[in-house]
């Protein structure tokens, strides 16, 4: 649920809502106990992820401290993301969701506020 106003801009363009996990218990929680996520949910500060106790796949973006796309990968549920070393943040959303919204390795993301 997106309760903050922001959007999730790829390469300027306005893509998705945007859910922000920049707390520690936010970013614990997750998407956990969850059976989908409207648009997208950004983990700040973040390495890598998994899915353990996940009910279904995400789509995973690692990504550096200036918002460039590091990795992506489609992730079921039980699995644990790649590590890149320059990774400082995460955004995932429900898999299939990177494709039409263009955001791919080399991307540059940022959250728009409304």
């Amino acid at each position: 649920m997106n309760t903050t106003g922001d959007s999730l801009l790829v390469d300027g363009r306005e893509v998705a809502p945007l859910e922000l996990a920049d707390t520690f218990g936010r970013r614990r929680h997750g998407l956990l106990r969850r059976d989908r996520v409207d648009g997208a949910f950004w983990l700040r500060p973040c390495r890598h992820v998994h899915t353990f106790g996940m009910r279904f796949a995400i789509d995973v973006a690692l990504v550096d401290k200036d918002g460039v796309v590091l990795h992506t990968q489609t992730m079921r549920p039980g699995r644990l993301s790649a590590v890149k070393l320059r990774c400082r943040s995460v955004i995932e959303a429900e898999a299939g969701a990177f494709e039409p919204w263009g955001l791919k390795p080399g991307s540059v993301v940022e959250a728009g506020h409304d």
